[in-house]
């Protein structure tokens, strides 16, 4: 009697998968807890991206219709005539290439939905995203130095001006670097297996140099037209045009600070940009059987 009970005890106290032993009288032991489905993990992670790479759109809008408007309403408008509405092309080219249309560029690549595709695709539309933004990046510099030649001022005097022409020349060896390197046919894996981890690095850098260079540009402006003569206010008073030059140099930070996080998070890099020995899903690939 007493080895049958023992039996049926082992039995019903110690299951081996489906039952619980609280049931037996322990308050103690429980089941181990269930990893998280992979599918569930996964869908988290594509909401999160979205999530930010939402806000990454929203803030570059929200940047150059800042930029526009400051210029249009508060400036004057454009021309291209060496006054200050040609200089006026300056600040929105430069938000609008170097900063906006760079950093969507460079999160191209993020995008679960490119994932799982032929990758040379949307290897031409960032080279082309980024063509874009290193011309309107040049004619913005043209601009600005059209200007002070018919004003006769110096050009290149400034930290802004130094650290914003020190982008652009980065950004130009970038593109030129990453067309060589990355597109053509000949180029061998070698070569490209070198290069990438510069290419990552740099364009990480111009992102912050390009938001060091427009902030510089957007206090730089606002000291001189903000100066308490010809019916405008002083820049310490915080006028309506103070206010606006602020909170556009407020949009481009969190803007860069969006980028730089999906450009860092290492579960929304691109599949083959992971190292080789690094076993993982893609966000949108199906598992094969």
């Amino acid at each position: 009697m007493q080895q049958g009970g023992t039996s049926s005890l082992t039995s019903d106290c110690f299951p081996l998968r489906s039952r619980n032993t609280a049931a037996c009288g322990s308050e103690t032991s429980s089941e181990p807890q269930k990893p998280e489905p992979a599918d569930l993990s996964r869908m988290r992670a594509i909401a999160i991206f979205y999530g930010f790479y939402l806000l990454c759109f929203v803030l570059g809008v929200a940047c150059v219709v800042c930029v526009c408007v400051w210029n249009s309403a508060w400036r004057g408008g454009f021309a291209w005539d060496g006054s200050s509405l040609q200089f006026n092309w300056h600040p929105v080219l430069m938000v609008t290439g170097l900063v906006v249309l760079y950093g969507n560029g460079a999160v191209l690549y993020r995008i679960p939905l490119t994932w799982g595709q032929n990758k040379l695709p949307w290897k031409l539309l960032h080279a082309a995203l980024m063509l874009l933004a290193l011309v309107l990046s040049i004619v913005g510099l043209c601009a600005v130095f059209d200007f002070h030649n018919a004003k006769h001022t110096a050009n290149l005097y400034s930290l802004h001006s130094w650290i914003g022409i020190a982008a652009v020349a980065l950004f130009a060896v970038q593109w030129v670097g990453g067309m060589a390197g990355f597109l053509l046919p000949c180029s061998p894996i070698s070569l490209r297996k070198l290069l990438k981890p510069i290419h990552v690095w740099m364009g990480g850098s111009i992102l912050v140099l390009s938001i060091a260079a427009c902030i510089s540009g957007i206090n730089e402006k606002l000291f001189f037209v903000l100066k308490g003569v010809n019916g405008t206010k002083l820049y310490t008073d915080l006028p309506h045009e103070a206010l606006l030059g602020n909170s556009l140099g407020v949009l481009i930070v969190a803007f860069g600070l969006v980028v730089l996080k999906i450009l860092s998070t290492r579960e929304w890099q691109r599949p083959d940009s992971r190292p080789e020995d690094m076993a993982y899903t893609p966000l949108l690939q199906e598992e094969n059987e």
